[in-house]
């Protein structure tokens, strides 16, 4: 028992408070002496009573702030709000001895209706029983608050007027609104005024009244059937019934609308005289009755005028030959609708020559926009822009600079380039003398593109400068103003390093060094052209050798390669940088290189070379033998200079029997007299001089009977020396100077000449002996203190020499 006693007093407890969770009894109750919704700027009291006595506090606005109350009695306290401008929460609080929640209130602000304006009501006509009437209204400013309104109408005919009926009006936006309502046809007046309320009050409009003839509007009508040619159109309208008045409006593109046709009602309008060939046209009509309102536009047609034929020549410019002059690029612009006057299919291209006549013709597709003919002079090109009416007026250009010597057409003077961020402006000091159909052509592209990306713009006489706004950033431009007359470029004035943005360059130059001696050789490739951030100005080389002695060395944008001379033997570490405008580049990575020490041979050690050379070469030279044999060889090496022997001197003193040196033979089987013009040939060896006090033999017969042989009908034996096929000739000075020493040997033809000392007639040796007196000639023969001494002389003017034997023999 005691047990189920405990049991109910837990669940008793339990239960009580519960109950006063689920009540939520609060600690005190919030309110206003203006209530929950006031008027902005408006001034009012917030109360809090509390359920106990304790000390309370306000609190307002969030995070809560306390105020300042103050106290109306023990359980009450109030705050003063003054002039409220937005929405705020109240909240009171109070240490009770039962803990409770916290009571609070939500003040909302805003203003009264203003009177609603502006009331405007349509009667669109749908049907000859009736139609809709639609009115619209300015409820004025926004009140902050939530609105309501309503459209009250009272509709009247001509003998009654019924009671108002409110239709319950829709917003449109903050101040827009709107309501309609349906009429018979019976009604003609119609009265109609605006209520708007909300919570802090209402406000009612004037009341305005409407004759619906005055506001009816009838529906739009309906185009069909465009038919149009290159300059008028025939356009198709279907109107409603009962209307009157109809107006046509016409667009191309972007352009805004022009009215083509007001007027009475038609069932078909032409639309002409003032459309363009090959436009899309777009058509809108709306209409009237005879009193009330335009319709709204009608839904828009479209249709393409016909082509023609294009009006105008193309704008067309050339770049100058290369080097080579073989070939020339001309350039044109696309036409403009305007000027095309149809879809482009091809364009025409001649090259005529008024000496040679047509060169060349021929046909491109309709997205070339340059093409290249061949060069020549005085040659002019034209350009023609077809469709399918016909070809444009030809567009001509000569490839050639025109030589009119006039003061008007002097090049353009004081030419000045001025860039921003997003242009460029090119001007120039303009001549009042030109001629009236001289003009200006301002050409640009991007350094060293002008082939690809070729710009222009054609001006007049009286221009004096252009803006350009087709230039890339960070690009670098260059171009030149030209002096255009009768189909030529007269002169011009070019300009360079043009850019709109700069930064310093985004990469190094590519850096080879190459070393010849004691100069280096660099090289650098050009920066990629999107990554120069501009116009290269300079580039530098810096040069640091092992003991850190720097030099610079700037070199023009254009230069590719610089040689650097004269460099002492060292260590060297190489880098570039490239600059623009804005400053310069990164440095290249460095290049190192060796300049080695040149080696020069001792002068002790060339002469030691070049004396022994000297010496040898002079005794040499002081070799009879082998002067001999040297003049021999470079006769042979003269085949072409060598004169017939039989035109000298010495031959036509023989002829003429003046005199004779006979040479005492032995008698021989052979048969020879004296009077056979066949020449007699003899062995004749050279015998080295033995004793230079032993004078010559004067019967040079005797000396040579024991070697020479004679016999014609057997071969000697054993010879001394090889068969020689020449004559030698002996000039002395002595009587016997006159005669000439013959063999009668007819196997060899002789027709060497040589002048000797007197003591040299017999140096005719073998080839082995002459290389022995060589060997012995430097102990017994002083070259320096003993002269050599020639006598005698060569009557020859001439000799032939037959070296084919001679050859073999040697």
């Amino acid at each position: 028992m005691a047990t189920m006693s405990q049991t109910w007093s837990f669940f008793t407890v339990v239960t009580v408070l519960a109950v006063q969770l689920c009540i939520g009894q609060k600690s005190c109750t919030t309110w206003s002496s203006a209530g929950s919704m006031v008027q902005r700027g408006s001034s009012f009291k917030v109360y809090c009573t509390f359920n106990c006595k304790c000390k309370g506090s306000m609190y307002s606005g969030h995070p809560p702030t306390q105020q300042s109350h103050s106290v109306s009695n023990s359980t009450t306290i109030y705050f003063n709000v003054v002039n409220i401008t937005k929405n705020r929460t109240f909240s009171c609080q109070c240490k009770c001895p039962r803990a409770t929640d916290p009571c609070g209130l939500d003040i909302s602000t805003g203003y009264l209706p203003e009177r609603p304006k502006i009331i405007s009501c349509i009667y669109k006509v749908k049907y000859k029983e009736g139609g809709d009437v639609f009115c619209t209204w300015n409820a004025g400013r926004d009140t902050l608050l939530k609105n309501s309104s309503v459209l009250w109408v009272r509709n009247a005919s001509r003998n009654h007027t019924d009671e108002p009926v409110p239709y319950k009006g829709s917003s449109k936006g903050t101040d827009s609104h709107s309501a309609s309502f349906t009429v018979s046809g019976s009604i003609q007046l119609i009265s109609v005024w605006v209520q708007t309320q909300n919570a802090l009050g209402s406000a009612v409009s004037v009341t305005i009244n409407y004759t619906l003839s005055d506001i009816a509007m009838p529906s739009a009508p309906v185009l069909s059937q465009l038919k149009c040619s290159s300059r008028v159109c025939i356009v198709t309208v279907e109107q409603p019934a009962g209307t009157q008045y109809l107006e046509i409006q016409h667009g191309a593109g972007a352009q805004t609308w022009t009215s083509s046709y007001s007027g009475l009602q038609m069932s078909a309008v032409q639309v002409g005289s003032f459309l363009e060939p090959y436009r899309l046209y777009h058509f809108t009509a709306r209409s009237k009755f005879s009193t009330g309102l335009w319709s709204e536009w009608s839904a828009s047609v479209s249709s393409w005028t016909q082509e023609e034929a294009p009006a105008k020549e193309l704008d067309m410019w050339y770049a100058e030959p290369a080097s080579d002059f073989n070939s020339l690029r001309v350039y044109w612009k696309e036409p403009n609708i305007s000027i095309s006057r149809g879809k482009i299919t091809e364009y025409k291209v001649s090259v005529y020559s008024q000496n040679s006549g047509l060169i060349s013709f021929n046909n491109t597709s309709a997205d070339t926009r340059n093409y290249s003919v061949p060069f020549c002079v005085d040659c002019e090109v034209t350009v023609w822009a077809c469709n399918s009416k016909g070809p444009s007026p030809p567009a001509r250009i000569s490839v050639h600079h025109t030589k009119v010597k006039v003061r008007q057409l002097q090049p353009p003077q004081d030419v000045r380039v001025t860039a921003d961020k997003q242009s460029v402006t090119i001007s120039w000091r303009k001549h009042d003398t030109a001629p009236p159909d001289s003009e200006y052509v301002v050409e640009w592209f991007p350094e060293g593109h002008k082939l690809e990306e070729l710009r222009w713009v054609r001006l007049g006489r009286n221009d004096n400068h252009t803006v350009v706004t087709d230039i890339k950033p960070f690009e670098c431009y260059e171009g030149a103003v030209h002096v255009f007359y009768n189909g030529s470029s007269v002169s011009r004035t070019r300009f360079t390093g043009v850019a709109t943005l700069t930064s310093v360059p985004a990469v190094v130059p590519s850096v080879q060094e190459m070393v010849e001696g004691n100069k280096v050789k660099v090289t650098w490739k050009e920066i990629p052209r999107g990554q120069r951030g501009g116009c290269v100005t300079k580039y530098t080389i810096y040069l640091d050798d092992d003991s850190e002695h720097q030099q610079t060395y700037s070199i023009p944008a254009s230069e590719r390669m610089h040689i650097i001379k004269d460099l002492p033997p060292a260590v060297y570490s190489l880098w570039m940088t490239a600059s623009t405008a804005a400053g310069e580049g990164a440095a290249s990575p460095n290049v190192k290189f060796f300049i080695q020490q040149e080696t020069q041979l001792s002068p002790l050690i060339v002469s030691a070379v070049a004396a022994p050379i000297a010496i040898i070469l002079v005794c040499l030279y002081h070799c009879s033998a082998v002067k001999e044999r040297f003049w021999v060889y470079f006769q042979c090496l003269m085949l072409d200079n060598v004169p017939d022997p039989a035109n000298s001197k010495w031959a036509k003193e023989c002829i003429q029997e003046k005199g004779k040196m006979n040479f005492q033979v032995q008698p021989s089987n052979s048969t020879v007299t004296e009077e056979e013009e066949e020449p007699i040939l003899a062995d004749v060896e050279e015998v080295p001089q033995q004793n230079s006090d032993i004078s010559t033999p004067t019967d040079v017969s005797s000396q040579l009977q024991s070697r020479t042989t004679l016999s014609s009908g057997t071969e000697p034996a054993t010879l001394l020396y090889p068969l020689t096929t020449y004559i030698k000739s002996f000039s002395h000075d002595s009587d016997s100077s006159g005669h000439t020493q013959t063999s009668l040997d007819t196997n060899t033809t002789v027709d060497y000449m040589s002048s000797h000392e007197p003591g040299n007639v017999d140096e005719e040796y073998q080839e082995d002996d002459e290389f022995e007196e060589m060997l012995g000639f430097f102990p017994s023969h002083n070259i320096f203190i003993q002269p050599l001494e020639f006598e005698g002389k060569l009557t020859l003017n001439a000799v032939k020499i037959d070296c084919s034997n001679f050859l073999q023999d040697s």
